[in-house]
């Protein structure tokens, strides 16, 4: 659970421009999907949460419920289950009424160097990152078309924009999910619908603290100095944190970026320009 409080933020949160919208933000029981959920419901949307883990989904959904008065529905789904995913999108709907905004967050990102690399491990990041990414937003695409509204917002990563090395299936998922942000978002630009990426840098999530600890594993390397030599990658000299990536999502599921699609905006305290 995120401990940010976007209450704190002032009156453009006070307004709350998404009152009774109702946005499902897939791995949105900690990190990333947890902390837009924290800043969505501030802003007055109700909330889907679903991810695998049920205690964790139930303590998200009771923080955002007791700091937010937010209505909360929440799911344990496969994302990379075509079934699970239906069933769970209907689920939704029936509790929040349709779906204006999309929030595909969950996803994968383990390394390996190419040539230890099997089929297994490769289709399992695809399936994840990339099909999973697919298999939601055709859950809620006609419905928006039918709308004339929505708001889809696709969480890559700065590998989408460039290469990096040991995470070759990762890298290529989420270059994958910038083309096919870019793509759809031409597909619906005149049907009120926009369709956008944030590329965080190394955030401050589980994802990240795994990382580190396997290159510990591997290295034998103490982890302090992993950690610091992560943050040092970026010029503002640490790691991003999920409120901000939060709060950059949020932006784009405003009913006034209708004019922001297509893009894949960079997340990272200027690592990436």
């Amino acid at each position: 659970m995120s401990d940010s409080n976007p209450k704190n933020l002032g009156s453009f949160f006070e307004s709350k421009p998404l009152q009774g919208q109702h946005a499902l933000i897939t791995g949105g029981s900690r990190g990333i999907g947890a902390a837009i959920s924290n800043v969505l419901a501030a802003m007055g949307a109700n909330i889907t949460l679903l991810a695998r883990d049920v205690g964790a989904l139930k303590m998200q959904s009771d923080h955002l419920q007791a700091e937010f008065d937010a209505q909360v529905f929440y799911a344990s789904a496969d994302m990379t289950s075509e079934s699970d995913i239906a069933d769970s999108f209907v689920q939704s709907v029936k509790a929040n009424g349709p779906i204006d905004i999309l929030i595909n967050n969950a996803g994968i990102g383990k390394s390996a160097p190419f040539h230890k690399m099997d089929l297994e491990f490769w289709q399992a990041t695809l399936d994840l990152n990339l099909t999973g990414t697919f298999l939601c937003t055709k859950q809620v695409i006609d419905g928006m078309r039918e709308r004339g509204y929505g708001r889809i917002v696709n969480i890559s990563s700065t590998v989408g924009l460039r290469g990096y090395a040991y995470i070759s299936a990762y890298t290529a998922s989420k270059h994958a999910v910038i083309g096919l942000t870019r793509s759809l978002a031409l597909e619906v630009v005149k049907k009120g619908i926009t369709v956008n990426a944030i590329c965080p840098g190394y955030t401050e999530t589980d994802l990240v603290s795994e990382a580190i600890d396997n290159i510990v594993d591997a290295s034998g390397r103490d982890s302090s100095e992993v950690k610091s030599e992560i943050e040092n990658m970026s010029p503002m000299g640490r790691m991003v944190t999920p409120e901000e990536v939060a709060e950059s999502a949020a932006w784009l599921c405003l009913p006034s970026s209708a004019s922001i699609t297509g893009q894949a905006i960079v997340v990272a305290g200027g690592a990436v320009m």
